[in-house]
């Protein structure tokens, strides 16, 4: 029996059901947010105007900010939940993966915990938020905060007047450790570890801790301009994917790419990880208001809405030009409403943030269509999914955001068309920067260490070629190697102190993994 396939004037019928709800619902309702206890809290790009409700003070008032309890119970949680994202986003690429590389892609997102979170503590928190001054203001933050110095338990009423300074330092810990892992999915099964490890140290510090810095920090040039980034569109989502699009272009495809199948090994994992992606963008979104208040309330609300909204459409989509709706397009449609809701989850109303979810499937299923136009290899489709679904994200602050919701923004359809042109000039910055910045790390990373694996190596696998273990216990025949690739097959068995890969193989069923140089 044939598939029913949906027509489009059922899709357009439901899309005018759903434009006939105004946007601006909470308009005629009273503004919900608390006056901030510091006028730096409700400064263009911070968090909302009630991240500091619970101890709002009277206009003119000098009180020194004072930890709540609640609101720090809420901030603890949501670091926990972003945490758990970065391990998530590792099933959701190790699964689009083939199987000899789903241990070595996983890595890519579970060891930046450790990585990145050094740097972060020794440098990246004080570049990207610390004091400055001077022509370097509103460009980087300074060093006076480095290995944590003068961060302490006391609130920073420039960013969140009602918790310790070093909640909001570790819950910003967890962007930066998420942010260069998204990016791994464009070199997904050819990048050296050893070059992956230093790339991803050299793009914190160049490109992430700046333009953190530019959004959120004290003085950073966008927030002073007025543009707006609720939760990270452009600081973690555009700025990842233009670097995403810079490391494909710039390492070439795959070996066999467009003549062998690469299909993904494992869908289940996929799923999974959506799931939990999906689950931790509840601390990622609402988490950024910093307070267990209003904006977090909306912020929860629309970043649930636009995630289901964007994977009903993409599968609506898919159906309607492959004749199936697949379990990795609703994934890929969830994730994709994701991003897009990040930079305006606490600006826009509940119908806001459907219309964001609903279209954002269209412009990245569009995306990610051209990829094959052009013959890049992005190998997990970071820029289509991130870049371009971030990137209409930030715009549609400029298109969607409520005055009364927030506080804050309000954007073209709530009578402020400037507001569009913030958000365009603050997009085009970020991306700019990451694309030619990306390319000189690219070079630094080259001509140190070399990025690629052999070809030898990257037919094996990088799960054994470069870090001596398998992601499943295989048969032997499961698992060969070419007669014109000795070389490769001799150096993965000599580290298992064998004649032979597939010796290797027999042995591991026996004894722990050693590590292959």
């Amino acid at each position: 029996m044939k598939t029913p396939k949906p027509t489009w004037t059922s899709l357009f019928a439901f899309a005018a059901l759903v434009l006939a709800v105004p946007a601006a619902t909470f308009a005629d309702e009273p503004t919900t947010a608390a006056t901030p206890a510091a006028p730096a809290t409700a400064s263009a790009s911070s968090a909302p105007a009630d991240s500091a409700a619970t101890t709002a003070a009277p206009a003119g008032s000098t009180s020194t900010p004072t930890v709540n309890g609640a609101d720090t119970a809420f901030v603890l949680a949501g670091a926990g939940l972003v945490m758990l994202m970065t391990p998530g986003l590792g099933l959701f690429y190790g699964g689009m993966v083939r199987r000899k590389n789903v241990l070595a892609t996983f890595q890519q997102s579970f060891i930046l915990l450790g990585v990145i979170t050094i740097q972060w503590a020794l440098i990246g928190y004080s570049l990207a938020f610390g004091p400055s001054s001077g022509a370097l203001k509103p460009f980087i933050g300074g060093l006076s905060w480095f290995g944590l110095n003068g961060v302490g338990l006391e609130p920073n009423a420039d960013y969140a007047a009602t918790i310790p300074h070093l909640l909001f330092m570790v819950y910003q810990m967890m962007f930066a450790v998420i942010t260069p892992a998204l990016i791994s999915g464009a070199f997904a099964e050819r990048m050296k570890f050893s070059a992956y490890l230093l790339f991803t140290l050299l793009w914190a510090t160049l490109v992430y801790d700046p333009v953190a810095h530019w959004v959120w920090g004290t003085g950073g040039w966008i927030k002073e301009m007025g543009a707006f980034d609720f939760a990270g569109g452009l600081v973690v989502h555009v700025i990842s994917g233009v670097a995403a699009l810079t490391c494909a272009l710039y390492m070439g495809r795959r070996k066999g790419y467009g003549e062998d199948q690469m299909h993904p090994h494992n869908l289940t994992m996929t799923a999974i990880g959506t799931g939990i992606l999906w689950f931790g963008w509840f601390g990622f979104n609402p988490g950024s208001a910093l307070a267990a208040g209003t904006s977090a309330t909306i912020a929860f609300v629309t970043t649930h809405i636009a995630a289901a909204s964007a994977a009903v459409s993409w599968s609506a989509i898919e159906w309607l030009h492959r004749g199936k709706a697949t379990v990795l397009g609703a994934c890929t449609g969830a994730v994709a409403g994701l991003v897009a809701i990040t930079p305006a989850a606490g600006y826009v109303s509940p119908m806001g943030g459907l219309l964001i979810g609903l279209l954002v499937s269209l412009v990245c299923y569009g995306a990610v269509m051209l990829k094959s136009k052009f013959g890049y290899d992005d190998s997990l489709d970071v820029f289509g999914i991130h870049g371009v679904g971030g990137a209409f994200g930030a715009l549609a602050v400029g298109v969607f955001a409520v005055k009364a919701i927030s506080g804050g923004p309000s954007g073209l359809l709530d009578g402020n068309a400037a507001q569009l042109g913030k958000q365009a000039i603050s997009l085009l910055a970020a991306a700019a920067y990451s694309g030619i910045v990306t390319v000189g790390v690219l070079k630094v990373v080259d001509l140190v260490v070399g990025l690629r694996v052999s070809t030898e190596f990257e037919e094996i696998g990088l799960d054994l070629s470069q870090h001596g273990e398998r992601g499943y216990i295989m048969e032997i025949d499961e698992l060969s190697f070419p007669v014109d690739r000795p070389a490769a097959a001799a150096s993965v068995g000599s580290a298992y102190g064998v004649d032979s890969a597939e010796s290797a193989v027999r042995e591991t069923a026996t004894r722990p993994d050693p590590v292959v140089a």
